[in-house]
Parts: C-alpha cells; sequence; structure tokens
C-alpha cells in the first residue's frame, strides 16, 4: 500500500487526511474542546463518565505523551470545512492494555454522521502500514450499542471479556480483527482479487 496517499508530516507526528477529516496528533491548541468533550456527560457516558477539566487535561497530556514517547496516540479529529475539534481516535496501547487498540471518542453533537468511520478506518489502516500491528481491538462497554456498531461496520467481530487495568478495574467486550481479515475487507470493498 502507499504510504503516502493521504499522509502528510507536521512538526508533531503524521497528518491523515480523508474526505472530510484531517487527523493529527494532540496539539496544546486541542485542550479547550478536549476539556469541553470529556465533561459532556453523553460524549463521556460509556468513558468514565464526566471529567473535571484538570482530570481531563492528565488524559491530554498523557496523549500528547504517548506521541512524543511512542510515535503513537489516538489523533485529534478535525473537520476539513470547519476547522473544528471533533474528537480522538486511534491506536492506544497503555500499560497493561488487553491488546492493541484502535479506541474512539466523539463530540456527541456529530454522533451518526459517519465521522467516526471515516476517521476509525484512516487510523485502522495507519496502524498496521505504519505501526506494523498485525491485530487490533476494541473496548467496548456492553451498554455502548453505537461502538458495538461501529466495530461491526469496520468489521471487527466480538472477541472476549476483559479487565482494563487500574485505575480503570472495568469490564468490557474485546472486539477485533486481523490484519489479514481488514486487507481481504478492504479488496473486497474495492472489488480486487482476494
Amino acid at each position: 500500500m502507499d504510504l503516502s496517499r493521504g499522509l502528510r508530516r507536521n512538526d508533531t507526528g503524521p497528518c491523515l487526511d480523508t474526505e472530510r477529516l484531517i487527523l493529527r496528533p494532540t496539539r496544546v491548541e486541542d485542550f479547550d474542546a478536549w476539556a469541553e468533550f470529556a465533561a459532556h456527560p453523553e460524549s463521556m457516558r460509556f468513558l468514565g463518565g464526566p471529567q473535571p477539566r484538570a482530570v481531563a487535561w492528565r488524559a491530554f497530556i498523557s496523549m500528547a505523551g504517548s506521541w512524543a514517547l511512542y510515535g503513537f496516540g489516538m489523533f485529534s479529529v478535525l473537520e476539513k470545512a470547519t476547522g473544528r475539534w471533533l474528537g480522538r481516535i486511534g491506536p492506544w496501547r497503555p500499560e497493561g492494555w488487553p491488546g492493541n487498540e484502535i479506541g474512539w471518542g466523539m463530540v456527541h453533537d456529530v454522533e451518526g454522521q459517519g465521522y467516526a468511520l471515516e476517521a476509525a478506518t484512516a487510523a485502522i489502516d495507519w496502524a498496521f502500514d505504519a505501526l506494523g500491528w498485525t491485530d487490533i481491538i476494541h473496548c467496548i462497554d456492553d451498554g455502548n450499542a453505537r461502538s458495538v456498531a461501529l466495530a461491526r461496520r469496520l468489521g471487527s467481530v466480538w472477541q472476549r471479556r476483559a479487565t482494563l487495568p487500574l485505575p480503570l478495574a472495568v469490564e468490557i467486550s474485546v472486539y477485533g480483527q486481523t490484519l489479514a481479515a481488514w486487507r481481504v475487507r478492504a479488496a473486497q470493498a474495492r472489488g480486487l482479487p482476494r
């Protein structure tokens, strides 16, 4: 696959372009929107609940630190037409995590518009191609029907139950797929031979 297609680099890491979105590493100017997202009860319903600004800052800095130290983390998702920060989607693998996750969290008012699917598809391609991952998972709360539906639209299937590491210590369902399954599905979508 041509990694240069839809990919740019900036001073903080890769930028992925999709039809409607730009995905790039966390920047300091994202924090106000991140903090609003983290405080919103519906946006955070399945992500540990609303967080005060100081707690959101710690999560924000953890994401920026992952990019700085490991070369990956969830991308900030920006709407091309407006520059608005819509959420964070991408690779995430903290210590003790149950696998190589492509996770997501989007602001509540853009749910149902296909942004998460568009961004997650680009992030999965990037994780397989740039990071060399051979499988991916999604850690999903059982009550989160929208995330289960998104995981299935991405081609992921239920794999097992797992408990996230401390301080979270919550039980979740793990959905996922292999690189081989992702490639077969992508080829089928484009009508190419498998």
